[in-house]
């Protein structure tokens, strides 16, 4: 394996830089994380595909990883119940060091091998569900002893990294390999390697809502309406799908409380 991820950076003397310099050099870098997400496309399909199919038979997706790796599984699955309207243990993610290293950093955390599986078992994890691994290095002990201890139990496990021929690639039976290179700031993965990550996050759980059904069109009809921005979407969404003024649209949606039960009770009664 060839640590791409702590290479130099390519640039030199950044103390010296202006900040033009280096937000033009950041930007620079950055434009080539979406060109190597492209070529992961096909590993992205074949993870997302095994896990719908356990999520129609009521498993799980459990995200693990350390640091910021850990913290963008959080967020994305933080974000799924209000966006798609599902329970909040569909997606999950856990981070090395517990809630308390969300914000701040647990020394040594990740390097502890036995640690994710006894996590994951406080969720009585079992056959249906689906393990996935964030490591930009591909080498995080807390993900590797996750996801060989989940193979063993017949789990579908998959990792997103960015480094090519990893250990925990080696492990997933679904690897996602983005291979972003150097960081502008030597080693810093959470430059690069992090939004990578957040863009493969992004594909994975949109597309899995999509295939279970929780988007209609391009909408979010099944979004919590936890705000008044998304309330006037609701309501837009409803005149849109069934062509109604603003004013029967907002009645409907204060009768039902949801978007998709208020489009659908209007079109059994029409």
């Amino acid at each position: 394996m060839v640590n791409s991820t702590e290479k130099e950076s390519n640039y030199q003397d950044l103390d010296k830089m202006s900040v033009l310099e280096i937000l033009e050099n950041i930007n620079k870098e950055d434009q080539t994380v979406a060109q190597s997400v492209n070529r992961a496309i096909g590993q992205i399909e074949k993870f997302v595909s095994a896990t719908v199919e356990k999520m129609k038979q009521g498993g799980r997706l459990f995200y693990l990883g350390a640091g910021t790796s850990g913290r963008l599984g959080i967020l994305d699955a933080s974000e799924c119940p209000p966006t798609f309207g599902v329970p909040h243990d569909w997606i999950l993610g856990l981070i090395a060091g517990g809630d308390s290293a969300i914000r701040n950093a647990v020394e040594f955390a990740e390097d502890d091998l036995d640690q994710a599986w006894k996590d994951l078992q406080e969720y009585q994890i079992n056959q249906n569900d689906v393990v996935m691994g964030i490591a930009a290095s591909g080498t995080t002990p807390y993900v590797i002893g996750a996801l060989k201890k989940a193979r063993e139990e017949g789990m579908i496990t998959g990792c997103i990294v960015c480094n090519f021929e990893s250990p925990i690639a080696e492990l997933a039976e679904f690897p996602i390999e983005v291979v972003t290179g150097p960081e502008f700031v030597t080693g810093s993965t959470r430059m690069k390697a992090g939004t990578a990550q957040k863009l493969v996050l992004n594909m994975v759980s949109t597309s899995i809502m999509i295939q279970l059904g929780r988007v209609k069109g391009n909408k979010m009809i099944d979004m919590q309406l936890s705000n008044h921005k998304l309330v006037k979407r609701g309501v837009r969404i409803i005149m849109d799908e069934i062509q109604v003024d603003q004013e029967i649209a907002a009645n409907l949606l204060d009768k039902y409380g949801n978007v998709r039960t208020a489009i659908e009770s209007y079109k059994k009664a029409h």
